[in-house]
């Protein structure tokens, strides 16, 4: 696992200050840099390596976050990003999705009358929503589809299960499966989340063969390009 964020000075003095992107794996992290100047650094936006799963990746994080906030640099907006499955026929392989929610799609209990969230149990949050006027302007500068992006700790692999996924999130685009950790990292330290996935696969059953990753990694790097200067005119407190 790879936490050494590259350094990066401020975007611009009057617009956001340090951003982390979070990727899953080392190819959806080279895929961000390459749309960076220098591979991201001196541009203000650290890429690193977070790990498979919500829980990996929100205890890494949270520790590159905490580390910066005792650094005296600390990051004023995370985004989640890299490759995931699309809900067929709204999200179709080689879109791009921009989350105006982060929902944990599992999380919860199975019973006798159905799956209930844990937010249905009582015991906090299935979702965080990003700042929308930031989600809005991604979604024009970057012509990604906007709607719920899903994370799993189980690939979905069945018709079966994308349809009943779909039918308990009708706004649901995409599937992955770290989002919501890096929320959940994000918002206990008060930094606002965004989350970006680039549809490489549909959400279904295992068809390696209509897997397109390498078209799908070159829709992520188009898309942090003109992501960027979206980033340098936000304001964090613009909601």
């Amino acid at each position: 696992m790879e936490l050494q964020a590259r350094e990066g000075r401020l975007i611009a003095a009057a617009g956001l200050g340090r951003v982390l992107v979070a990727t899953a794996v080392p190819v959806e992290r080279d895929a961000v840099a390459r749309a960076l100047p220098h591979g991201g650094s001196g541009s203000g936006v650290d890429v690193i390596t977070v790990g498979v799963g919500p829980g990996l990746a929100g205890a890494s994080t949270g520790s590159v976050l905490t580390a910066a906030a005792l650094q005296g640099s600390p990051y004023d907006l995370v985004v989640s990003a890299g490759i995931g499955g699309g809900f067929q026929p709204d999200a179709p392989v080689g879109a791009l999705v921009v989350a105006d929610e982060i929902v944990a799609a599992d999380l919860g209990a199975e019973t006798e009358d159905g799956f209930l969230s844990v937010t249905e149990l009582g015991f906090g949050s299935v979702r965080h929503r990003p700042p929308g006027e930031l989600v809005r302007r991604v979604a024009e500068a970057t012509g990604a589809r906007t709607g719920a992006v899903l994370t799993v700790s189980t690939v979905t692999g069945t018709a079966a299960r994308a349809a009943a996924l779909r039918e308990r999130h009708p706004t649901a685009l995409a599937e992955a499966m770290e989002g919501f950790g890096v929320a959940e990292a994000a918002v206990a330290q008060g930094v606002p989340v965004l989350e970006i996935r680039a549809v490489s696969n549909p959400v279904g059953p295992r068809d390696r063969a209509a897997w397109r990753i390498p078209d799908a990694l070159a829709v992520l790097t188009e898309g942090f390009g003109k992501l960027v200067p979206v980033l340098e005119g936000w304001n964090r407190h613009d909601r």
